[in-house]
């Protein structure tokens, strides 16, 4: 290994280089099998196992048993590969896999999710991640029960993590899943085993540390598969390489088609699949403004919530790492965000415009059921085909389709060679379980450092407290895998409710606790649980049959969750006695950018 001299953190740019030529040079070697006459089953199956074999044997590296490394990587994560493992930690099953069919199924209105967790960054920049880093916490419930102090208040934090991350990683479990029954040709149920799998042989050896090289590796997996089957498409379709800048024509495009097939809902509907009834451009429906806009301000609270998220900022050397760390996530995640919406469309014209030859909207029924990728999909239950009104031709609205299945099917849709699919299959797998990943840890570390090692056992040692967490990451993933195998809401639904428990029980808490001097225990627990259960409470009202208030449905609960929040916070907080003086000069210590950490590096 003459190329590498010295430790890792000196050849990590080196080290990824090769990782990356390795990659790309792995994508080769599939296409030259595919012309050699290779079957399309055995490249996903490859592209998916060799990926996962390749994050598995750096979780085996990455293996410590000290408790910074394992908890937040030895606090020595270089900014940019921060920021690149914060953007695979960030860029979800739901972001890869499913933002582009909500956008494809509801078209202007799902803009919203990128708005909001694109903007809920500026949040995380401008007042969360440097003011944590600071504090030199371990996780977010250590903040919480460090800055108010009492056990309560720490309580309270993890029981809000445990519920919004177990939310969040069930829909991620449920994307490894979806991709592994269509890659592997196994049932659902049994692809989410799989995914759990791939996740804690990342994760259980190595913790923080593990995680953090993997998803440096998953991110660049994962953008790769996002780009090149847009880039592809685009040019194609004759809009260029960069479609970014110039897919206006395909919107137009259509406006046109939507007008000459109509939007019309089903005769019958399929259980579990959409068919195509709302316009690609512009509001829909009552309220359509108002609901873009609460859905925005939940998924930009949440997003300044998610411990998973900010638990990312406490591995960088210093707080201005840590700022910088903000900026590199932002860029790497502007790349797929920006890219989303431009696949939405231009698959939705492969489908639809008749000029392009992969169209099947106005084609005879025989002729699509024939055709390779709608029988894969449909054997596994993704994708129907009915001629409902028995004419022979298939209309817009006898097209059914799982929304989460768009991007993993685009390259299928658009007629290209079959390594792409394979590609597309493994950026989405990286996606998954690179959030799962991060999610998982979340909770095994909330529960072991804050419940176990900081409540019920504070002499436990270190070997001890590292056991304790990686039992919790099994169990947890185990119960995650049981319940996403249930398929009780689809991936992005169950997301959104993941951002709508983080906001409603912690955004205020956190902010408060850094730009507050005054705000004090019992203020912060009144927030956290006032805050969740009235969240929770509204979810409930309007998930069984209760009419929205103002539009506010089940996907924009924490609008009500942070309401409450705010007012019982501040409410209590004035009522109650002031925070001691050495509380307000360690807010204000945290607050500086310069000097030590608040908190020991071991404790």
């Amino acid at each position: 290994m003459a190329l590498i001299k010295g430790n890792f953190i000196d050849n990590i740019g080196r080290v990824y280089g090769i990782y990356t030529g390795g990659f790309i040079a792995f994508i080769i070697l599939m296409a030259i099998l595919e012309q050699m006459g290779v079957g399309a089953d055995t490249i996903g199956i490859l592209f998916v196992a060799f990926t996962i074999a390749i994050y598995a044997l750096i979780g085996w590296l990455s293996r410590t048993m000290e408790v910074d490394a394992y908890y937040v990587a030895g606090r020595q994560v270089p900014a940019v590969y921060n920021g690149m493992a914060t953007a695979a930690d960030w860029m979800s099953g739901a972001s890869f896999v499913a933002l582009a069919g909500g956008v494809y199924f509801g078209g202007y209105g799902y803009m919203a999710f990128i708005i909001g967790w694109t903007g809920g960054y500026v949040l995380v920049n401008s007042l969360m991640a440097p003011y944590l880093r600071k504090f030199g916490c371990y996780t977010v419930p250590d903040f919480i029960g460090t800055r108010y102090g009492g056990n309560l208040a720490r309580l309270c934090a993890v029981i809000v993590l445990v519920v919004a991350s177990f939310t969040y990683v069930t829909a991620q479990i449920n994307a490894t899943g979806t991709i592994a029954a269509r890659a592997l040709h196994i049932p659902f149920e049994v692809g989410v085993w799989f995914g759990l799998l791939g996740i804690l042989l990342c994760s259980m050896l190595g913790g923080m540390r593990a995680v953090t090289w993997t998803q440096v590796a998953q991110y660049i997996v994962l953008i790769i598969a996002y780009l090149v089957p847009v880039i592809w498409m685009s040019n194609t379709q004759g809009f260029g390489i960069i479609p970014h800048f110039s897919y206006g024509g395909a919107a137009s495009r259509m406006a046109e088609l939507e007008a000459l097939y109509t939007l019309s809902p089903p005769a019958e509907a399929v259980p579990g699949l959409s068919v195509l009834t709302t316009p690609h451009t512009g509001p829909v429906g009552d309220l359509a403004e108002w609901k873009f806009v609460t859905l925005a301000l939940c998924m930009m609270a949440g997003t300044a919530s998610l411990p998973h998220i900010l638990m990312r900022y406490f591995t960088t050397p210093s707080v201005r790492s840590a700022r910088k760390s903000v900026a590199w996530s932002l860029l790497f995640i502007f790349l797929l965000y920006f890219t989303a919406p431009a696949l939405a469309t231009l698959t939705k014209l492969q489908l639809l415009d008749p000029n392009l030859p992969t169209a099947i909207i106005g084609k005879s029924i025989e002729e699509v059921q024939n055709l390779a990728w709608i029988q894969n999909w449909s054997s596994v239950g993704f994708l129907a085909v009915v001629d409902q009104n028995g004419d022979g031709i298939l209309q817009l609205n006898e097209f059914f389709m799982r929304p989460d299945i768009v991007v993993l099917a685009t390259p299928e849709i658009a007629g290209l060679p079959y390594v792409i699919s394979g590609l597309v299959a493994a950026g989405g797998m990286a996606a998954a379980m690179s959030t799962a990943d991060g999610l998982l840890l979340a909770i095994a570390n909330a529960l072991s450092h804050d419940l176990y090692y900081k409540i019920i056992d504070p002499k436990a040692d270190t070997a001890v407290r590292l056991v304790v967490a990686r039992v919790l990451l099994v169990i947890i993933g185990a119960a995650a895998a049981l319940i996403a195998s249930l398929q009780l809401t689809g991936i992005l639904g169950a997301v959104a409710w993941a951002f709508c428990f983080a906001c409603s029980g912690l955004f205020f808490p956190l902010v408060l606790g850094v730009w507050w001097k005054r705000a004090n225990m019992p203020g912060a627990v009144a927030g956290m649980i006032f805050g969740f259960v009235a969240g929770s409470a509204y979810l409930y009202y309007v998930y069984t049959g209760g009419t929205p208030w103002m539009g506010i449905d089940h996907l924009r609960f924490g609008i009500v969750g942070m309401a409450v929040s705010l007012v019982a916070m501040v409410a209590v907080t004035l009522m109650t006695a002031e925070p001691d003086e050495e509380t307000k000069r360690m807010v204000d210590e945290t607050r500086v950018p310069t000097g030590p950490a608040i908190l020991a590096a071991k404790h």
